[in-house]
């Protein structure tokens, strides 16, 4: 998909991203989303069909949610608002992208944390803090906090983690006062986001988002938005802490890969190989399955 618009006069592909493609038309910028996935810092060859559509509807429901709380970046889903270069181009766009104002964005990725795990247990196990917050003891995988926390990461390029940072070092990288609020506002919208969720009998472990600011400094809502790539949703039924947790995301896609079936070695450096159809459309299915319980509508 990187290129399917870069011949369009009026249209400059500005990047790709594990899912994304970004480019910039008439001074905004317009984002689609692809079926692609990746793991292990691996974009995958295979796609999930409609996967794109799901995170950008997914998204939008959640911008929606949450106006009151911070503005974000969205200016229309619709096609045919868009800049008249992509007139044509209804097909490809429609249900997978968005127009978005173009801001200057942040660089630090803003993770709250509810729940003990990833890479905030394997720091917690080895030191008994999360990027650098003490947390108490006896805490296991899945473990909900007494509070969530705002854990830090510096943006890495695309193929490469993100570095867990602590809030001083953000405070360094961004000053004091922005650090505090782009702080703050991750946790009121995890706060917020897990309250939803948790009607709906889904767990909001953990989650991330990106912030940009408009050029009279306020700070906006960006990218995408609590979805099943940016955040770890569990089915409140089987949580249980001690172990991995179930989870709407690309579960069956890690445990196939890591399998003896797929014959691939994370430790190889070779790339992992094609998904089998059973794992596509199991992953495809748990896309879809999360997305309608947290909207209540049917993903069409």
């Amino acid at each position: 998909m990187s290129g399917a618009l870069a011949d369009v006069p009026g249209v400059r592909h500005l990047g790709s991203g594990k899912v994304r493609e970004l480019y910039e038309v008439d001074g905004k910028l317009l984002l689609v989303a692809s079926d692609r996935i990746s793991a292990y810092d691996y974009v995958l060859e295979t796609p999930i069909p409609d996967k794109g559509k799901i995170l950008t509807q997914l998204s939008l429901w959640w911008f929606g949610q949450l106006a009151d709380l911070v503005p974000n970046h969205l200016v229309t889903t619709d096609p045919a608002m868009f800049p008249v270069e992509l007139r044509d181009h209804k097909a490809l766009l429609s249900g997978r992208s968005m127009l978005c104002e173009r801001l200057s964005m942040i660089e630090i990725e803003c993770v709250a944390r509810g729940y003990l795990t990833g890479s905030g247990l394997a720091e917690y196990d080895e030191h008994g803090t999360a990027c650098g917050i003490p947390l108490p003891a006896g805490l296991v995988d899945g473990s909900r906090l007494d509070e969530p926390i705002f854990t830090p990461a510096a943006k890495a390029a695309v193929g490469e983690h993100d570095e867990n940072i602590d809030f001083a070092e953000t405070e360094r990288r961004v000053g004091e006062d922005l650090a505090k609020e782009i702080r703050d506002l991750t946790l009121s919208i995890y706060r917020r986001a897990h309250e939803i969720a948790a009607g709906r009998g889904i767990i909001l472990a953990d989650t991330k988002f990106e912030f940009g600011q408009r050029a009279d400094g306020t700070v906006v809502l960006a990218d995408e938005v609590l979805t099943p790539d940016s955040s770890r949703f569990w089915p409140a039924d089987l949580w249980e802490p001690g172990h991995a947790q179930s989870s709407y995301d690309k579960q069956y896609v890690r445990d196939w890969l890591t399998s003896a079936a797929s014959g691939w070695d994370r430790r190889s450096g070779e790339a992992p190989p094609p998904l089998p159809d059973d794992v596509v459309e199991r992953t495809r299915a748990r896309y879809v399955e999360a997305y309608e319980r947290l909207t209540g509508q049917k993903f069409a």
